[in-house]
């Protein structure tokens, strides 16, 4: 003999299709944040880590601020994008016997793209003594 149903568990019938639709989307959403998290910090560290290389370069006896500033451009352009390296100053503080690259870059908020607002990202060198 077939158990009955009652009518609680007939009201409950077929509702596991509408809660996985419900659950997935959830989770599709909670999954695109989180990668969109990564991307912002792969974007930030990979900008700080090209201003420290081009800060390491301009710091070396023989090389000018624009080699530098050059060598950030390059290393953002390869990672990234170039419109992520479209703002690059190098200043050298001789009295201090520091070289800093300075990038200002966007902040990817939807992907690349997205009207987020702008880091500004330094890295600083002790400059060598040519003697």
């Amino acid at each position: 003999m077939r158990p009955r149903r009652t009518p609680a568990r007939r009201a409950d019938a077929g509702n596991a299709v509408a809660e996985f639709v419900l659950v997935a989307a959830l989770l599709s959403l909670v999954f695109a944040a989180v990668l969109q998290i990564v991307l912002a910090i792969h974007v930030r560290n990979t900008v700080t880590d090209s201003a420290l290389a081009g800060a390491r370069h301009a710091s070396l006896v023989g090389h000018t601020p624009d080699q530098g500033a050059e060598v950030a451009r390059e290393l953002i352009t390869t990672a990234i994008s170039p419109s992520y390296a479209e703002d690059i100053t190098v200043e050298e503080d001789h009295e201090a016997g520091l070289v800093t690259v300075t990038i200002r870059t966007p902040v990817p908020v939807v992907g690349f793209l997205g009207p987020g607002g702008v880091w500004e990202l330094r890295g600083r060198a002790l400059m060598e003594d040519p003697s």
